[in-house]
């Protein structure tokens, strides 16, 4: 597999500072350790958003970071997740005096991480409070998670909590308002082909030609089942119909609780989608899918939506995690109420994400 680059120890320091030299009217990059952080930050009386994961799914995050979404962005290296320093050294950066909120995907190396830099955070002062994003519908464990997996909701936590940050809305309230939109939504993905790391040079799972690839997690985890290929109503119909039809369930996860000053455990549940119901959508491209076709997925998604009595009230259709050079497609649904669709619409300004401005 040929790659643009030099040498695979660099490609994440190389990359984050590229994304800096190219934006430099939006964020600048710290190097050792790694992140991206928002030129005017901190931001007085602002509560901060820091999130981050592995690279190799850009433009998530460092592509979130700008004025109505993300404060700053941790990239660990490749499908591997930042490590605490990384993240605590990206909080200090950006907060104020009102704290900083992480928003975390539900990959075991990124909530254990992300919960020992809370930890070195409030022992330097500042107030932090982890949300957790667990939306994927394929899968309820794996060898990354323990329960479902953190995918697209996470770009629409990011928007809609980045703009209700620029609002002025305190810590507490930034987190109610996470955990809600991470309850109301659901993703699921396919593969056409395996990606390819710089380290590894081959494919991370064996995908033959006639194969696809159900319910694949964004590092490039095999998915739920393997399908025969078949045309692209069939395989959309498949995958919506897996969000939509998803039950509600219950799930226990860990939050800290400011007044106990310790970690505890949380029950969130999720709603069902129904009849009536306003949501925002999402067709995600995975890396090496034309957007051509990415539209095609579009049309039947949203006469699926409409057959189920869904309104899609706001859509995004284009690139915006990515599993490197991976063929396949994600859709993320989130059901939105007004202060949700609200805070949507709200201006923002990133590398990959940009209106109102």
């Amino acid at each position: 597999m040929k790659k643009l680059i030099n040498s695979s120890e660099n490609v994440v320091c190389e990359a984050i500072a590229g994304m800096a030299t190219a934006h430099p009217h939006l964020l600048r990059a710290h190097l050792d350790p790694n992140y991206l952080w928002r030129i005017d930050a901190p931001k007085p009386g602002r509560v901060a958003l820091v999130s981050g994961g592995g690279s190799g799914h850009e433009p998530m995050h460092g592509g979130f970071v700008g004025p109505g979404m993300l404060s700053a962005a941790c990239p660990g290296e490749i499908f591997t997740s930042p490590t605490p320093d990384q993240i605590f050294e990206a909080t200090r950066a950006v907060s104020s005096e009102a704290g900083a909120l992480h928003i975390v995907k539900n990959y075991a190396g990124d909530v254990m991480n992300f919960e020992m830099a809370g930890d070195l955070a409030r022992m330097a002062g500042i107030r932090t409070l982890n949300v957790v994003i667990d939306d994927d519908v394929a899968v309820k464990d794996s060898l990354y998670t323990q329960g479902r997996r953190g995918m697209g909701t996470t770009i629409f936590a990011e928007k809609i909590c980045g703009a209700g940050a620029a609002r002025g809305y305190d810590l507490k309230r930034l987190a109610d308002l996470c955990r809600r939109v991470n309850s109301n939504g659901r993703s699921a993905g396919l593969a056409l082909t395996s990606c390819v790391t710089p380290a590894k040079g081959t494919p991370t799972f064996d995908l033959g030609p006639e194969d696809v690839e159900m319910g694949i997690g964004i590092h490039g985890e095999p998915g739920r089942r393997r399908v025969p290929f078949a045309p692209a109503d069939e395989l959309v119909e498949m995958l919506a119909l897996s969000i939509i039809e998803d039950p509600p369930y219950s799930r226990r996860l860990r939050e800290w609780d400011e007044r106990l000053d310790t970690w505890t455990d949380v029950e969130i549940t999720n709603a069902v989608f129904a009849a009536g119901d306003r949501v925002i959508a999402m067709v995600n491209g995975m890396g090496g899918t034309p957007i051509i076709e990415l539209y095609i997925v579009y049309r039947q998604f949203a006469m699926l939506c409409e057959r189920k009595g869904l309104s899609i009230a706001r859509c995004l259709v284009g690139t915006y995690i990515t599993s490197l050079e991976m063929q396949g497609v994600s859709i993320t649904l989130l059901r939105a109420d007004d202060e949700m669709l609200e805070l949507w619409d709200a201006p923002v300004c990133t590398p990959a994400l940009r209106w109102g401005m």
